[in-house]
């Protein structure tokens, strides 16, 4: 059986968490990481010497990096359905995946950290207010790609739209000023109501 490492109040385990509930496959899930610790000792560095969440164990393999943790669940359970078989198809979702670790992760973080988990007085409020509006300019990319198709993977829901999903929960969850940008509201209004997204992704923030 699979075996999954993290805490669900991780956006990369929720990733992770999520594309399990999509395909269905049987696995379990361990808390790690924070309050739960685990991740600086054995077995956990023996299996991912970053010593970070999430992990993937899958008979013998031992894999980190949530979206390559992502694409695995896909291609290896997904097919048909998280994974399309056309390279064409599965880039159009698979650009949007890395976007969202090397552009969007960045100023989100600032955002998030500051807002949800750091206490008012470790508060960075320069760092909050310019995350926030970096992630204000970049949002309408998403929004003018999903005025194009219903789904960041193109016509249909795939691994694509995993990441930025679990960015979207977050967003729509925290109590911030939020542009209106009517083509997101609509993805993710379609993606909150996927029942592996009520069960992996819409957990408490904290």
């Amino acid at each position: 059986m699979l075996k999954l490492w993290g805490r669900i109040n991780s956006v990369n385990v929720k990733k992770a968490f999520w594309a399990l509930e999509e395909v269905g496959v049987p696995y379990e899930r361990v808390d790690a990481g924070g309050a739960f610790g685990l991740v600086k000792e054995e077995p956990f560095l023996s299996l991912n010497p970053n010593g970070v969440i999430p992990l993937l164990q899958d008979g013998d393999l031992a894999l980190w990096e949530s979206n390559a943790i992502v694409r695995y669940v896909a291609a290896r359970y997904g097919a048909g359905t998280l994974w399309a078989e056309n390279p064409a198809e599965r880039a159009l979702g698979d650009k949007w995946m890395d976007w969202a670790t090397t552009t969007f992760a960045g100023p989100f973080r600032d955002v998030f950290w500051n807002l949800v988990r750091a206490t008012p007085q470790d508060r960075d409020q320069n760092a909050l207010e310019r995350g926030h509006a970096a992630c204000c300019a970049l949002l309408p990319r998403l929004d003018a790609a999903l005025a194009r198709a219903p789904y960041l993977s193109g016509e249909t829901f795939r691994m694509g739209d995993i990441p930025l999903g679990c960015f979207a929960y977050l967003w729509f969850e925290m109590p911030i000023e939020r542009p209106r940008l009517p083509h997101l509201e609509d993805w993710y209004g379609r993606i909150r109501e996927r029942p592996a997204f009520k069960t992996a992704v819409a957990t408490p923030l904290t």
